[in-house]
């Protein structure tokens, strides 16, 4: 692609002719491809069609006698417990299960600290004025989402290569009381894909906080879903609740996973995993809140899926049907704007179920509205930072999971006539 930076106006005036052009044509076309969440497809979900195959014929009865149906193991099935302890690397005495959402789990854990504090806290967090959590993005909008809505002052931290920059990180909580936590997704980061780097980690497990009841919030969502099989592919991290535990704060983590992008979306299993003392003490009011999650439930996932071999081979058949997904709009970036480009970037994750564009700063949301008007409804610029709002408007979110790979192709040539268009444009205002 032609350097755009280098243009005159009057090269640019035409270039932008051109890309008009095609973008009408791309608008007569009527299009309807939605972009916005990273939702597993339909080819994906039926993968797991047959989990509860024969289940009513097995007796419903666990490893250790117990009727699934029942009342009773508030922590989970051991069997299931296990097969998530392998998964994230800790010991199955350190998970507790859920139902389907790990992000209810991580609200309910928050609201814990609200109502009643931590262990080591004077207080519950409710009552502590000018609350703040650090939010590194581009990030889950999610998570931002609910530290928001428990009153907590978002706080943005950079994101690098190798997770949060911890400068910045060690920094803040080492002179700020107030701040009393952090979001993080380790493996495959929501959008960008990024694996936290082993330094990172042990940096978050041993970094002084003014805080005394600072918490790290682990989210490993994406911890199984790599899309090559390849060792060297796959992201790989140490285990956090052993890192803290030997930095000497083993109250600092919790961490959450489930099998949500495993088998059903909306019909899986969570889990909290904590050191004995957090454990126990959420386990104390957990169990005023329920009297168990859905064993029947574990007990068809863990039939369907018994330890992490079975896990790592249903992955596989999903990393197969997303890897074309991806690549797919790699190449079609690469294609429209080359390997060397001066107006775009975008990550290219070796799992997860997002890649992030970078337009040219100050037109991601103008590249987002050109595309909804064709019918290309995308995730709104900005969602991936603290309230919505992109200090350099220019982070997309790209969630390819879903569409079919012909949906993607025309999605992301669209997408890329439009970042063109808004790129030209500025450039032009600019040399005006």
């Amino acid at each position: 692609m032609k350097s755009y930076v280098n243009m005159s106006a009057a090269e640019l005036g035409s270039e932008l002719t051109l890309l008009k052009a095609r973008y009408e044509e791309y608008k007569a076309m009527n299009l309807s491809i939605n972009m916005k969440r990273g939702q597993p497809s339909p080819e994906q979900l039926d993968l797991s069609n047959h989990m509860f195959d024969g289940i009513a014929d097995s007796g419903y009865r666990a490893a250790d006698g117990c009727d699934v149906r029942n009342y009773g193991n508030p922590a989970g099935l051991a069997e299931a417990r296990k097969v998530f302890g392998d998964i994230i690397g800790t010991d199955a005495d350190n998970i507790f299960l859920g139902n389907s959402s790990s992000l209810n789990m991580m609200f309910d854990t928050l609201m814990r600290a609200m109502v009643f504090g931590e262990i080591d806290s004077d207080k519950p967090w409710s009552q502590i004025e000018g609350r703040k959590w650090l939010c590194p993005a581009p990030g889950y909008d999610r998570h931002f989402r609910v530290t928001e809505t428990l009153g907590f002052e978002l706080i943005l931290v950079p994101m690098t290569e190798n997770g949060p920059d911890m400068d910045i990180v060690e920094k803040l909580v080492a002179g700020d009381d107030k701040i009393l936590g952090i979001w993080n997704v380790p493996c495959y980061t929501n959008p960008d894909g990024v694996v936290y780097s082993e330094e990172t980690c042990k940096r978050l497990a041993n970094m002084k906080t003014a805080a005394k009841d600072f918490r790290i919030i682990w989210d490993n969502a994406y911890v199984c879903h790599h899309l090559f099989d390849e060792a060297e592919n796959r992201g790989k991290l140490p285990d956090m609740l052993s890192l803290c535990a030997e930095a000497g704060y083993p109250n600092r983590v919790y961490e959450f996973a489930s099998s949500s992008k495993v088998t059903f979306a909306g019909g899986g299993l969570s889990c909290l995993a904590a050191n004995k003392d957090n454990l126990e003490r959420a386990k104390k009011y957990m169990g005023v809140q329920a009297i168990c999650s859905n064993k029947v439930n574990q007990y068809a996932h863990v039939r369907f899926l018994p330890d992490s071999k079975a896990v790592d081979e249903i992955m596989k058949k999903h990393a197969a049907i997303l890897r074309p997904k991806f690549k797919t709009v790699i190449d079609i970036l690469v294609e429209e704007f080359g390997d060397n480009n001066d107006i775009c970037r975008w990550t290219n994750p070796k799992g997860g179920y997002f890649i992030s564009f970078y337009a040219l700063p100050g037109t991601a949301a103008k590249t987002v509205s050109m595309c909804a008007d064709i019918g290309i409804a995308l995730t709104p610029a900005g969602a991936s930072f603290p309230y919505g709002k992109d200090p350099d408007d220019t982070n997309i979110r790209l969630a390819p999971s879903f569409p079919q790979v012909e949906e993607i192709e025309k999605a992301i040539r669209i997408l890329s006539v439009c970042a063109k268009i808004t790129a030209v444009e500025k450039l032009l205002e600019e040399k005006q």
